[in-house]
């Protein structure tokens, strides 16, 4: 599975902007469809980003289009246009059960098919943003079992807000129980979790801090809207030299004591057991 840290959104209609994310080093580009799209111009974004797919080189990226969710009514028409192009995957917005998971699944796999392309070359991301979606999240992921093409779940935290009827705060508090939700349902199932957008991209200090607690809930990323927060966003959610050098440690001693048939240890003074292997591997797949 990619490595999704910095989820990086640019508008769907604009070339430009596409053409500077490719090259931004962002782990996952979302050309969207959606919210970042006026309705006067969602039509001929269809176009240029099947364009971009095709002709743009995306470096390291992984190539993901939003598109606009089945309430819209514009669904199907956004994947008869992006589908021949194969997008690495699709973000599929306003998921609140499991039948448009099943419908959005179904398109996919019939394209793949037409044009003679792996099952499962399209990866498939959901955006869970309303108070019924949260409701529904077991149900939703368990989908990933007979769909594995779903690999994540994405809080759209400022629709859920709307949803709720709620107040966003500078310290999130009111979205700490959704948060936690979302990403201990995506983790029981084995999906990555992508935390929420930080909307002023010019203070890089709340950027900062909603970033780490995104990470110390267990968040695999953040999505973000501007190129600047793509560097400290990958650095948050990279562990540090010291943290890959303990948990290398950890490993190598937890490989020698179960080689003589022991299970928990002590290492500098603290007890390592199944908990704190499992830990240090996490650390190192996300290295």
């Amino acid at each position: 599975m990619r490595s999704r840290k910095a989820f990086l959104y640019v508008p769907g209609s604009d070339l430009h902007k596409i053409q500077k994310a490719a090259a931004s080093g962002a782990d996952c580009v979302v050309l969207d469809l959606e919210d970042g799209v006026t309705e006067a111009s969602k039509t001929e974004a269809r176009p240029i980003i099947a364009r971009a797919l095709r002709e743009l080189d995306f470096g390291v990226s992984e190539r993901v289009v939003r598109v606009n969710g089945y309430p819209s009514g514009r669904t199907g028409e956004d994947l008869a246009a992006i589908l021949p192009a194969h997008p690495d995957g699709l973000l599929l917005p306003k998921v609140d059960g499991v039948t448009q998971i099943q419908r959005i699944d179904e398109s996919i796999r019939q394209a793949e098919k037409s044009f003679g392309w792996q099952e499962g070359s399209i990866t498939l991301l959901a955006i869970v943003e309303s108070a019924l979606g949260m409701v529904n999240l077991e149900a939703i992921c368990r989908q990933s079992e007979t769909i594995p093409r779903l690999q994540g779940l994405v809080f759209g935290a400022e629709d859920f807000i709307a949803d709720m009827g709620a107040e966003r705060t500078p310290d999130a508090l009111e979205l700490l129980y959704a948060r936690s939700r979302l990403v201990m349902y995506a983790t029981a199932f084995g999906l990555q979790a992508i935390d929420l957008v930080t909307v002023n991209f010019k203070e890089r200090e709340v950027l900062e801090r909603e970033a780490l607690q995104g990470a110390q809930l267990g968040y695999s990323g953040k999505q973000v809207i501007h190129p600047a927060q793509i560097v400290p966003v990958q650095q948050v959610f990279t562990p540090s030299e010291q943290e890959i050098a303990a948990a290398t440690r950890i490993l190598a001693e937890a490989s020698r004591y179960a080689e003589a048939g022991k299970g928990a240890f002590s290492l500098d003074g603290q007890m390592v057991d199944r908990p704190v292997i499992k830990r240090a591997e996490s650390i190192l797949a996300r290295a």
